[in-house]
């Protein structure tokens, strides 16, 4: 595998990948999810592979963070009833398939992502 620079793609680059995006799972210590990524970041941001898949991981939990805020106040509407669990169901799923394409070495992009670092 080689990154997008020409760079060889090493299995611990790959596993630092593949943990920038299984970081936002500390949410279940009641941590906010955006923690992990942001510090995978900071420490791998030396790493062009490894930078990319923080940078992806930390802009796909802001924007889920904020995706889900929305869907919160939207149970006064009932809508969210159904919206919440959707978009929590969506966030999981695809936080999981961020880290397998990172594991496989491929750049993977997260769709519904709103871009705050770049």
């Amino acid at each position: 595998m080689t990154t997008q620079t020409n760079q060889p793609v090493t299995s611990e680059v790959r596993n630092w990948a593949t943990l920038s995006h299984l970081s936002g799972f500390v949410v279940f210590l009641g941590i906010p999810p955006v923690l992990g990524p942001l510090a995978m970041w900071l420490l791998r941001r030396d790493v062009p592979y490894a930078e990319y898949h923080a940078k992806e991981a930390l802009n796909f939990n802001i924007s889920f963070m904020i995706w889900s805020a929305i869907a919160a106040l939207s149970i006064l509407a009932v809508v969210g009833l159904l919206l919440l669990p959707a978009v929590l169901v969506t966030w999981l799923v695809l936080t999981i398939r961020g880290a397998l394409r990172a594991s496989a070495g491929e750049y993977y992009r997260y769709p519904l992502t709103l871009r705050f670092v770049r």
